[in-house]
C-alpha cells in the first residue's frame, strides 16, 4: 500500500526547481502555475536566494507547484497504479488536494496564493514566532508550552512538537524549556496554526466559496487529527480552518500505519516527512522525489506497493 505525502513550509531550498526544468513541458507547466498564483515560480524556484523564498507569500506557492510538477512527472509512465492514500503537512495539504483531484491545478494555485498572502498579513500584525521542541515527555512539553502562554502548533512526531506564539514568549521558552528537551527557534514569519491566524482563516473562508472541489479519487488524511476525508467539500473546509488550528502530523502517520501503508513517497522538496516516517513508521519503504534522477526508483516503489492494500492488511 502506497502513500504519497507533500511537505510544508521550510522544506524549500534555493534552486530546487532547476533540475525539473530539464524535463519536456515543465517550463510551460510552471508558467501556467505562475499565472494562476500571480508569482514568478520559474525565477523564484531557480534564481532567488534563501531569504527571498523564505517569504511566506513566495514559499507556499513554490511548494505546491513543486509537488504538482514532481507527481505529474512521476506519472508520465503509462499504466502506473495510483497511490492508495495522500497526505500533506500544512500547506502540503493543498498539494495533496491537487494530486487527489479535489482541486484542479489552477484552483490549488489560486488558493495557495490567497492563503500565503493572508498568513503573511496576519503574521505582520504583531511579533510572533515558532520553535521546535525536540525530546522530553509529551506531557511535560505541552505543559511547558502552555505555561509560557504559547500554543502547540505542530504535533510532528512523538519526539517533536512545534510551539508558536508571541516572540517574547518563544524567547522565554528557549531559555526555560521542558526537561530533557531542546528548544530550537525557527526562521518563520509568524505563529502559524494558532489563533494569531484568525484573520487569515477569515480571508480563506471568504475566498473558498468561489472554488468547486471534487471528491478525492483516493482517501486523503487530514492534519485535523488524522481524519480520513472522502468528500472534497469537507477537505476544503478543513484546509480553511487549518491555518488557525494545529497540524497533527503524528496522527496522520498513525493513520498511515493503521491502514497498512508499506511504502511512502515524499514529493519535492522531499526529506522532512520521510525523515519523520523513518523514525515513526519503521520498516516501510521510503523514497524522496527531489529531482528527475529519483523518478525511476520512485516508479519502482509505486509498481511494487500501490494497490496492494487488501494483501497488506491481511498480513
Amino acid at each position: 500500500m502506497l502513500a504519497i505525502v507533500c511537505p510544508g513550509q521550510g522544506a524549500q531550498k534555493p534552486g530546487f526547481l532547476s533540475p525539473w526544468r530539464e524535463l519536456p513541458g515543465v517550463d510551460q507547466a510552471l508558467s501556467a502555475l505562475s499565472d494562476a498564483a500571480g508569482i514568478d515560480l520559474l525565477r523564484h524556484g531557480t534564481e532567488s536566494d534563501a531569504d527571498t523564498i523564505r517569504d511566506t507569500a513566495v514559499a507556499q506557492p513554490l511548494l505546491v507547484a513543486a509537488g504538482i510538477i514532481a507527481a505529474s512527472s512521476l506519472y508520465q509512465e503509462q499504466g502506473l497504479p495510483t497511490a492508495d492514500v495522500f497526505a500533506g503537512h500544512s500547506v502540503g495539504e493543498l498539494t495533496a488536494a491537487a494530486l487527489a483531484g479535489v482541486l484542479n491545478n489552477e484552483d490549488a494555485m489560486r488558493l495557495v496564493a490567497v492563503r500565503s498572502q493572508a498568513m503573511a498579513h496576519s503574521a505582520a500584525a504583531e511579533p510572533t514566532s515558532m520553535a521546535a521542541v525536540v525530546g522530553g515527555t509529551r506531557e511535560d512539553v505541552l505543559a511547558t508550552i502552555q505555561r509560557h502562554g504559547l500554543h502547540a502548533a505542530n504535533l510532528n512526531s512523538a519526539a517533536q512538537v512545534v510551539a508558536a506564539g508571541a516572540a517574547e514568549q518563544i524567547a522565554a521558552l528557549v531559555e526555560d524549556g521542558p526537561v530533557k528537551a531542546r528548544v530550537i527557534p525557527l526562521q518563520v514569519a509568524g505563529a502559524f496554526h494558532t489563533p494569531y491566524m484568525a484573520g487569515a482563516r477569515e480571508e480563506l473562508a471568504a475566498f473558498a466559496p468561489g472554488l468547486h472541489p471534487s471528491d478525492p479519487t483516493v482517501p486523503l488524511v487530514s492534519n485535523a487529527g488524522g481524519e480520513v476525508v472522502s468528500s472534497g467539500s469537507r477537505y476544503l473546509e478543513l484546509i480553511v480552518n487549518q491555518v488557525a488550528s494545529p497540524v497533527d502530523w503524528e496522527a496522520c502517520m498513525a493513520v498511515l500505519r493503521e491502514r497498512g501503508v508499506t511504502a511512502l513517497i515524499e514529493v519535492a522538496p522531499a526529506g522532512t516527512l520521510t525523515g519523520l516516517a523513518k523514525r515513526e513508521l519503521k520498516g516501510i519503504a521510503l523514497a524522496n522525489l527531489n529531482t528527475p534522477d529519483d523518478l525511476e526508483s520512485a516508479r519502482a516503489l509505486v509498481r511494487d506497493h500501490a494497490g496492494t492494500a487488501s494483501t497488506d492488511q491481511e498480513n
